[in-house]
């Protein structure tokens, strides 16, 4: 298991008809040794702070094995980056990894460690990078969501660099169903199941609101 892309970008203004306006979805790879700390990775713009960034989506992952997937989907090389990814990995045994699970990063399994948190949720955004508005509807279809991650422990990588995966020990929540629910509704007992995991700030607020909220309803 190891890192083959390093990718960071900058601000870009998008014109499409699923998207108008400035994004930093556009990464590209970098080299050299890149910093990563609690807000991300060093000089890498994130625009819509409303839904993306912040300490618990530091980091976005993609499975280079995904992008392969990509490549034979769509007929032609998706490059790493291409989906706003910060690290292209290679080696992670399937695309819904556990929420809480960690990735260490170095030579030693000490220099970077990153906790998954969510999956990605696919936006008009993707679509006008894919220059296909109905792309968001095929990137659901396809279940390859990529990882967000927070950072347990900031320092420096570089492409190449091997990693090991450490496990969850608690209750297993999947990222994978975490994106399965994003499209259906859930029932009390997973949403208490799913708040029991180490996920996102942005998910757990949604599904504590929810949770409220039924809460208030039920009849005494």
């Amino acid at each position: 298991m190891q890192v083959v892309s390093i990718n960071r970008g900058a601000r870009q203004y998008l014109d499409h008809r699923s998207f108008q306006g400035t994004t930093g979805i556009f990464k590209r790879p970098v080299t050299g040794p890149v910093t990563i700390d609690t807000p991300g990775l060093e000089s890498d713009a994130v625009v819509n702070t409303r839904h993306h960034g912040g300490p618990d989506q530091a980091v976005y992952l993609y499975r280079q094995e995904d992008y392969d997937w990509w490549s034979t989907e769509l007929g032609h090389v998706i490059e790493p980056g291409a989906f706003g990814d910060n690290l292209t990995l290679a080696g992670l045994p399937e695309p819904g990894a556990v929420i809480g699970s960690q990735l260490a990063f170095g030579p030693d399994s000490g220099s970077v460690v990153l906790e998954v948190t969510a999956p990605r949720i696919p936006c008009n955004t993707l679509a006008a990078r894919m220059g296909d508005h109905a792309f968001v509807k095929r990137f659901v279809q396809a279940e390859r969501p990529g990882l967000y991650c927070r950072v347990v422990r900031p320092g420096s990588l570089v492409t190449g660099a091997p990693f090991t995966v450490i496990p969850y020990t608690g209750d297993p929540v999947s990222t994978l169903e975490i994106f399965r629910a994003r499209y259906r509704r859930l029932d009390t007992a997973e949403l208490q199941r799913f708040l029991a995991a180490p996920l996102d700030a942005r998910t757990r607020v949604g599904y504590e609101r929810e949770l409220a909220g039924r809460v208030q309803t039920d009849p005494a």
